[in-house]
């Protein structure tokens, strides 16, 4: 049924906005000594996505990892846990409120309550140059959750298995010797690496379009904690049309992990859990 709008309509709808969470007092990045801290350091691990897939890989806290396009145009859904304990995992919620839609370089991926600390800082963007596009499009967005087997058998009944979610469940009972019903609790919403979406102005819907990213492009990290991560190359390729598929075109993704110098981040201390008491008020 639609509804007369009030005599007020147009004052109401044209009060200004107030951000919800101003991010003028979160700690800066000492972005500095981490560029600092990245030259001459040495690469002690790799591990390559295959398309459609997923799989694991750990950096220490202090090191840095990156996350290439290699072959062709590519999105990844990525996931961060603490590598001690997978109950403190990447909360794209709080990211999204503290710096936005989209993320790049100098801002963080936070964790879960009631950790509440920054888990990775973004020190390199390639794709920095991009912004925000007429569409209202931009990338790296924390606005979508995964693309997953149980929305795709809502709209449509099919029983597709390698959609990010999946391949994110096998890699990590594969990784942690869990069976996929326990590691499927810990699979989370995800930064959505290289892919460019938005929300429509008309109708507020989540789109997506071709990814600007090319073969050598990256986005680069500092771990502040330990860290075990998980990588899906989604089935999607760059997600300009299909989400999930076995005909998209799709190429692999190439995470780096590289070690600084020893003395390198003098003065750098991991980030502390979040200092609330947890008295709730009782």
């Amino acid at each position: 049924m639609t509804r007369t709008p009030p005599p007020d309509a147009d004052e109401r709808r044209a009060i200004r906005p107030v951000i919800c969470y101003p991010n003028e007092t979160l700690p800066e990045p000492p972005m500095a000594l981490y560029r600092a801290a990245r030259e001459g350091a040495e690469k002690v691990n790799e591990v390559l996505m295959p398309a459609r897939d997923a799989k694991c890989f750990h950096v220490p806290a202090g090191a840095f990892f990156r996350i290439s396009s290699v072959e062709g145009p590519q999105v990844g859904d990525l996931n961060l846990w603490n590598a001690n304990d997978l109950t403190e995992q990447f909360y794209s919620g709080k990211s999204r409120a503290l710096h936005g839609t989209h993320l790049t370089e100098g801002e963080r991926m936070w964790s879960s309550f009631p950790y509440l600390r920054p888990m990775a800082t973004i020190t390199e963007d390639t794709l920095g140059w991009y912004g925000m596009d007429a569409f209202g499009g931009s990338v790296h967005d924390v606005i979508g959750t995964r693309c997953d087997p149980y929305t795709g058998n809502l709209l449509s009944g099919s029983q597709y298995h390698h959609c990010c979610h999946s391949n994110l469940t096998r890699a990590l009972a594969e990784e942690r010797g869990l069976s996929l019903a326990e590691a499927e609790t810990h699979v989370h919403d995800v930064l959505n690496v290289f892919m460019c979406t938005g929300f429509t102005r008309d109708t507020g819907q989540y789109f997506m379009k071709a990814s600007p990213v090319r073969p050598g492009d990256y986005l680069e990290f500092f771990a502040e904690i330990d860290l075990l991560g998980a990588l899906s190359a989604c089935p999607g390729g760059d997600c300009s049309s299909e989400h999930s598929s076995d005909t998209a075109a799709c190429y692999p993704l190439l995470v780096e992990v590289f070690q600084p110098r020893k003395g390198a981040l003098a003065g750098w201390e991991s980030p502390a859990v979040n200092g609330y008491d947890r008295s709730h008020g009782a």
